[in-house]
């Protein structure tokens, strides 16, 4: 699956996961964590191994549950500690939603079950790599024009219809949320200004004065 669409999908479940559990919407932090935490897999496998070598796929380390699963402990631990156990349990479902969203991608868009892809390295990725070794720009940047020229063309199977359906349902709701993230950046821009604004009516009262 593409970054955005793992962004996606563990926005879209977090937030239902909110409203069934905690019946309210997601606060800006927790948005941000599921969000952060649901592409965290690529950010640390796709560089390493397009650009850098360390991998022979993108799909390794990051991907791996051995690796996973401890992280996600150690997070929702230490947001507990912080007083943030909702931004915890939002990290822990981005990521872990990572690795089976990527093995069920792989079987619809390949027909086969690739386990490798979350057991590195017990068990590998078997398929040969994709990546060019061309940097993990350019290789991004040429996978991204090839989903980008489908979507122009129209040229869209079923699948994708119904990722660009998710990806739609997924929008409405942020919006329903309050479009966290968004809310709490205009908040705080909206307190630096006041801020400012009061520094400058002091300022100038005192000049006055």
């Amino acid at each position: 699956m593409w970054p955005w669409e793992h962004a996606i999908v563990g926005y879209l479940a977090y937030s239902l996961f909110c409203h069934a559990y905690y019946r309210e919407s997601p606060g800006g932090l927790e948005a941000f964590a599921v969000v952060f935490a649901s592409v965290l897999p690529d950010i640390i496998d796709k560089p390493l191994a397009w650009e850098y070598g360390v991998f022979e796929t993108g799909y390794a380390l990051g991907h791996s549950i051995f690796f996973a699963i401890p992280l996600a402990i150690v997070v929702g631990f230490l947001a507990r500690s912080w007083g943030r156990t909702r931004t915890g349990v939002a990290f822990g479902l981005g990521y872990l939603l990572h690795l089976p969203a990527d093995v069920v991608d792989g079987y619809v868009r390949g027909g086969e079950l690739e386990w490798g892809i979350v057991l590195w390295p017990v068990a590998p990725v078997e398929t040969p790599p994709t990546h060019t070794h061309e940097g993990f720009l350019a290789e991004f940047t040429r996978l991204f024009a090839g989903y980008f020229d489908q979507l122009l063309a129209g040229d869209l199977s079923t699948y994708l219809w119904l990722q660009v359906g998710i990806a739609v349902l997924t929008a409405l709701l942020w919006v329903y949320d309050g479009v966290p993230v968004v809310r709490e950046c205009l908040l705080w821009a909206k307190r630096v200004l006041s801020s400012v604004g009061a520094a400058i009516r002091g300022l100038t009262n005192s000049q006055r004065r």
